[in-house]
């Protein structure tokens, strides 16, 4: 078995258009690729790739989910056996061993930190807009900030109390361990001693994982302490590493493909201004050193990045070893510099989308050049500081793995340091000959892994449960249909209807459309519908999705789709790519209500406007099947039972087909009833 850990790191390295583009010609098309589909004879390109969303799409076969699963199909692998060939593409080392009690345990105490970091943040959230001290310190904090609440909202912003021990209190009194909330850093104490809140009196930012989960927390005091410092972070634990995280990636993620482009920021409220700005596709290094794990992360959704500088001359020096392995891992590293006294927080707060992205347009510069004319400034005339200054410009150049690239940046650095390009090409190919041997002695010492080889037949981790409950339960298509929605809708309001409304233009009244949304979302409906009925989801994977989907029921920015479909778990996550796939259209039961066929783009639309008459037919549905199935054990009953116990079973069998017939009405079937 591989653990949970390391297909974890598998998963965030596998780039969907990196792995596709080993077997297929890809073309950039809007923000996603196309290329010819490598599942069937395919003449016009038919399969589309979202970086966004890190999963491919065939729309003439229906062939596709994310790169496991592309692998998987491909080379014809097992699901394991696909794991160890993306960790081979990533250099990821892969050792499979079968888990001991203590690594279940291990496994088992990843998950229950994540669920205590969830609780942990709900409660901090609800401190701060319900508690006095918490609207008193912490909201009047974020509001003198200038951060409007929808932005307070959508990044789960909260507070901590004052006194030392008011969440640890809580925490246990819901039933939290005092081992968990001392290992995720939540709490501090020693042994037999009463915990005490690390975050207390301080405002609190979450740090999300790239699909959404909290991974840690940062706290920033709002009074002046001696020997404190002003922010303080969650440490390092069995979920969280921070040279691994950045703050505000998973806001980021789709904007940054949008844009074609990441701006890398240092703090919380960088990140948070720039989104209240307008501008979304920025993300925080969080005052720590950029890192390889990070660079990949960006990379995962763009090349192109820049980076914002408040002019600090001493913070600038200390980030260009992190802006080294932007260059060296094939980034387009440019550089801003803010005006004097500004950072992006500051900065941001004075500009709208529009004004911003006209400053940053007319001040980015390369990085080479912006390195090369910092270093030009302070070693003067001094041969010696020159020399230096020209080894370390010809370092960062000889990381470009591009030719053309490092070709361009040697003409320039040639003219801006007056120094022929020949000499500056001898200089670079010694330092890319020694970088080269100098990893392949790594590489060498490292041990080879040959991983074994798994049978062909070997299941998907799930699959075989899952396969054993479908043949024992008739009600799987149903719930499958239901889940469907869940998945796609998720809490996006079921009735949705358009008004006409007027508004003024000049002089001019206008009368328009205007959609609007109200009722319940799908995920509430389904819960409340079934469980009225006391019906609960029979099949283990699909009660597993939608127990989830249920838990982030209140929470209207919750995007189901992508949620499922960056999921940790590859069983959900493919069944995800599964549902979310626009292969499943209108039943054919659905196009006879409406009298005419319609194409794939038609029906989705359809559907979107008609989620009040679908989602309660396939609860009904599902209902229906419940009916059928007691009908059918009651009649097998009675053929066994003796007659004296017939009467109570005969009862039993008029009731439900009475509730049969109602249920036939509302779905619009034939009726037609034997006794």
């Amino acid at each position: 078995m591989i653990d949970q850990i390391t297909i974890g790191r598998i998963q965030d390295a596998a780039q969907i258009v990196d792995v596709v583009s080993d077997f297929v010609t890809l073309r950039r098309r809007g923000v996603n690729y196309v290329g010819l589909c490598p599942f069937h004879d395919d003449r016009t390109p038919s399969f589309y790739v979202s970086p966004a969303k890190n999963i491919c799409k065939c729309f003439a076969c229906g062939e596709g989910g994310t790169p496991i699963h592309f692998v998987m199909k491909h080379e014809q692998l097992s699901y394991y056996e696909a794991l160890k060939y993306l960790a081979r593409k990533y250099n990821i080392e892969v050792v499979e061993k079968e888990f001991t009690d203590e690594e279940k345990q291990a496994q088992s105490d990843r998950d229950s930190m994540f669920i205590l970091n969830e609780y942990a943040r709900d409660y901090f959230v609800k401190i701060l807009h319900t508690h006095p001290e918490g609207k008193a310190v912490g909201l009047s904090y974020f509001r003198e900030r200038g951060f409007r609440d929808d932005i307070v909202k959508k990044f789960q912003l909260g507070y901590s109390l004052e006194q030392r021990d008011a969440f640890s209190v809580e925490a246990q009194k819901a039933g939290y361990k005092r081992d968990y909330l001392l290992k995720t850093g939540l709490s501090t104490g020693n042994d037999n001693q009463p915990l005490f809140d690390r975050f207390r009196g301080r405002v609190i930012f979450p740090v999300h994982t790239l699909s959404g989960k909290v991974v840690a927390f940062g706290g920033r005091i709002l009074k002046k302490a001696e020997n404190t410092g002003k922010y303080v972070n969650s440490p390092e634990s069995e979920i969280y590493s921070k040279s691994k995280e950045l703050y505000g990636i998973y806001f980021a993620k789709n904007a940054i493909v949008k844009q074609d482009k990441c701006f890398l920021v240092e703090g919380y409220t960088d990140v948070i201004s720039m989104h209240q700005a307008g501008i979304e596709n920025v993300v925080a290094s969080s005052g720590t050193a950029l890192t390889y794990g990070q660079i990949r992360m960006i990379h995962r959704f763009s090349e192109n990045i820049t980076v914002l500088y408040d002019g600090d001359a001493a913070g600038i020096k200390a980030a260009l070893r992190g802006i080294d392995l932007l260059l060296e891992d094939g980034m387009n590293v440019k550089v801003v510099l803010l005006p004097e006294g500004e950072d992006p927080d500051s900065f941001a707060r004075k500009q709208n989308a529009e004004g911003f992205h006209q400053y940053i347009a007319e001040n980015e510069v390369d990085f080479i050049r912006f390195k090369t004319q910092l270093l030009l400034k302070e070693v003067g005339d001094d041969p010696v500081k020159r020399s230096g200054l020209i080894s370390s410009v010809v370092e960062s150049i000889a990381l470009i793995p591009n030719t053309i690239t490092r070709s361009v940046y040697i003409q320039e650095c040639s003219q801006l340091l007056n120094i022929q390009e020949r000499v500056l090409i001898s200089e670079i190919n010694k330092i890319r000959r020694r970088n080269y041997e100098r990893k392949k002695e790594q590489k060498e010492k490292e041990p080879v892994l040959l991983p074994e080889r798994e049978p062909e037949d070997m299941p998907i981790p799930g699959e075989e449960t899952k396969s054993k409950v479908s043949l024992k339960s008739p009600y799987e298509k149903y719930e499958k249909e239901i889940l469907r929605y869940v998945v796609r809708y998720g809490n996006r309001p079921i009735y949705r209807k358009f008004e006409k409304q007027k508004r003024k233009q000049g002089k001019e009244v206008i009368e328009e459309d205007v959609l609007v949304e109200e009722g319940p979302g799908v995920t509430e409906f389904v819960k409340f519908d079934l469980e009225r009925d006391n019906i609960t989801f029979t099949t283990g994977l699909y009660k597993r999705i939608f127990e989830e989907a249920v838990a982030y029921m209140e929470d209207m920015d919750f995007d189901s789709g992508r949620h499922f479909l960056s999921h940790v778990d590859p069983v959900i996550s493919k069944l995800a790519s599964e549902l979310m796939s626009d292969r499943y259209h209108l039943s054919k039961i659905h196009a006879k209500i409406l009298g005419e066929e319609l194409d794939d783009k038609d029906s989705r639309l359809l559907e979107e406007n008609l989620l009040n008459s679908y989602v309660p037919r396939a609860t009904t549905e599902l209902k229906n099947a419940y009916v059928l199935q007691q009908i059918k054990e009651i009649k097998e009953e009675m053929r066994k039972s003796n007659p004296d116990d017939s009467l109570s079973l005969i009862v039993r069998l008029q009731q439900l087909q009475e509730i049969k017939k109602i249920l036939s009405k509302e779905l619009g079937e034939r009726i037609i009833l034997k006794y």
